[in-house]
């Protein structure tokens, strides 16, 4: 029996879809996952397994292929999980889910079957409406998050039995709803002020003015005359993000797996200060398997570099490029990606 489920996997800050093929087959008990899985989908064949056995189900004791398509692009991560328990579910029952090619599915199985949060649900989200699905089922804690997609059913899971019994048609799952204007409004709100800051006229009038103007800012002066202070609330002046930004900035903070699932969003211009420590990885990003560094999660906000002098010179040097093109493009064996970065740049330094 051959069953398909699709879901979807993130790649730069964007995420494409995947199908997850599951066929059953006799011959002797093993299960190989083949599409250029990392070690975290690897493991997944012992997450799910006993899942599907903790949750009551049956899979195929027999030799059982799972393949991830594109064949060609290396998947990340455990949000795999869901669609492959789901598809050895409907192999080993011999179950019909053409329906099912009308949803997106991603989420990480706990032993007991209960589904936990994962990475880039917004980007994810945001592709399945591309590829017109009807659907898409997220962790429940993942859920306000992708709810901000419209355009597409986001239902929130709490464990695999649940799942696969609304595909059945045995459980009613209510779609997540939110009212993305009420949403964004309630969610721009600081915690800070640029009035709580007194006296300093003249570097108040020179930060509203370099604002206004999107330039870069270089405060010199002694240790506590209040460089920190008003660094931090230099965002609270900057006009406020709109909808395009607000998802462009998430998408960011989602897949470095930032976001508070109380505040899933951010409707807020965002204030990084990385320490003068900072590698050159950190700041840019990279890794074997690039992310996104402190200048792509600065994004649509401010980063602050205190200390200026005492941050390393190549450190400063691979700032060039986003701070002259907007967006960072990083290129390893496995290939090359391009995050955004558009940044203003505020540094303090001691005379």
């Amino acid at each position: 029996m051959l069953a398909k489920v699709y879901s979807a996997a993130v790649y730069g800050v964007d995420a494409f879809e995947v199908e997850i093929e599951v066929n059953a087959g006799g011959g002797l008990p093993n299960i190989i996952i083949v599409g250029l899985p990392d070690a975290a989908v690897k493991e997944s064949r012992d997450r799910v397994t006993t899942a599907i056995s903790n949750s009551g189900y049956y899979w195929p004791r027999g030799r059982s292929t799972i393949n991830l398509a594109p064949a060609d692009v290396k998947k990340e991560g455990p949000s795999f999980d869901l669609p492959i328990a789901l598809g050895m579910i409907a192999a080993g029952d011999d179950l019909d889910l053409s329906e099912a090619e009308n949803y997106s599915f991603v989420g990480e199985l706990a032993l007991t079957g209960a589904i936990r949060s994962v990475r880039g649900v917004l980007p994810i989200a945001l592709e399945a409406r591309r590829s017109g699905k009807k659907a898409i089922f997220v962790p429940e804690q993942n859920a306000r998050e992708a709810a901000v997609v419209e355009g597409i059913d986001v239902y929130g899971v709490r464990n695999l039995r649940e799942t696969f019994q609304f595909l059945k048609g045995e459980h009613l799952l209510e779609p997540v709803k939110e009212d993305l204007a009420s949403f964004f409004a309630e969610h721009q709100v600081y915690d800070v002020d640029f009035a709580d800051v007194k006296g300093q006229h003249h570097v108040k009038r020179s930060i509203e003015v370099a604002v206004a103007g999107g330039h870069n800012i270089l405060m010199i002066g002694p240790p506590g005359s209040g460089k920190s202070m008003i660094a931090k609330r230099i965002p609270t002046i900057i006009p406020p993000m709109d909808m395009e930004e607000a998802i462009e900035t998430t998408k960011i903070h989602s897949i470095c797996g930032l976001l508070d699932p109380k505040h899933s969003f951010v409707a807020v211009r965002p204030f990084r200060s990385p320490h003068h420590t900072i590698s050159d990885v950190g700041l840019l990003g990279g890794s074997t398997n690039p992310t996104p560094g402190e200048v792509s999660l600065a994004h649509n906000g401010v980063l602050f570099l205190d200390e200026l002098p005492e941050f390393r010179r190549s450190t400063l040097e691979v700032m060039r490029q986003p701070l002259e093109d907007g967006k960072v493009t990083i290129s390893r064996a496995a290939g090359s990606m391009t995050f955004p970065a558009e940044f203003i740049l505020v540094a303090a330094m001691n005379p």
